[in-house]
């Protein structure tokens, strides 16, 4: 994110700002996952297939015991996603759509033509405790990778879901009011309410700050 907390401008034309150690460290946390999770509209605006990053990490996946890709997430509670999306025209590792019973038949159908399995998880809103147990039970999912927007982000932290940040802070100002941030959606409206981290690490490189947050105990 930017000096100011922004992980994207306010028209979502810049999205991608981190240095190349940044988004090496992104394919590597990919490659202690089982599973990677994008919202839909982060999936189509970031062009993302949510892959391992190469063959070196290809590798280090197997040597950790893990499948050569993640299993890709796609959440959207309307069921509203691009069929012409770049992630669907890559086809190395199963897609799965997370999505409620408010979006519509004809979308339903349009993903499960795309996607390899469609889960509603929740009448108006994804139930993600309920979505988890049932990528663990259904496809052995231990350890999930969480990657935005900020709607999404925040609905995890909501569901107390969150365990680790990992956090790139870049020495930019974006400035915006309506530019997104790492948590936007409901938020907490008490003080008492909010998620607490604590600091686990932070390390400088090149003028951005590495950050580690695990959950408060």
């Amino acid at each position: 994110m930017t000096a100011d907390g922004k992980i994207a401008t306010a028209n979502r034309a810049v999205h991608s700002f981190g240095s190349a150690r940044d988004l090496a460290h992104l394919y590597a946390l990919r490659a202690t996952a089982d599973a990677v999770m994008c919202g839909a509209r982060t999936v189509e605006i970031s062009r993302t297939v949510l892959g391992n990053g190469g063959e070196k990490f290809g590798k280090l996946r197997l040597r950790r015991g893990l499948a050569e890709f993640p299993l890709r997430v796609i959440v959207s509670g309307s069921g509203s996603i691009e069929p012409q999306a770049e992630i669907f025209q890559q086809r190395f590792s199963p897609i799965l759509v997370l999505t409620t019973q408010k979006a519509p038949a004809h979308k339903l159908q349009r993903l499960r033509n795309l996607a390899d399995e469609v889960k509603i998880c929740g009448k108006s809103e994804i139930n993600f405790r309920a979505a988890l147990r049932w990528l663990q039970k259904r496809f052995g999912v231990r350890r999930l990778l969480g990657e935005g927007g900020g709607e999404l982000n925040d609905a995890l932290f909501r569901a107390d879901l969150v365990d680790e940040i990992h956090l790139t802070l870049c020495p930019k100002i974006f400035g915006g009011r309506t530019a997104p941030t790492i948590a936007d959606g409901e938020g907490f409206p008490r003080l008492a309410g909010a998620k607490e981290f604590q600091i686990r690490s932070i390390q400088s490189f090149q003028g951005e700050l590495f950050t580690v947050l695990s959950r408060k105990k």
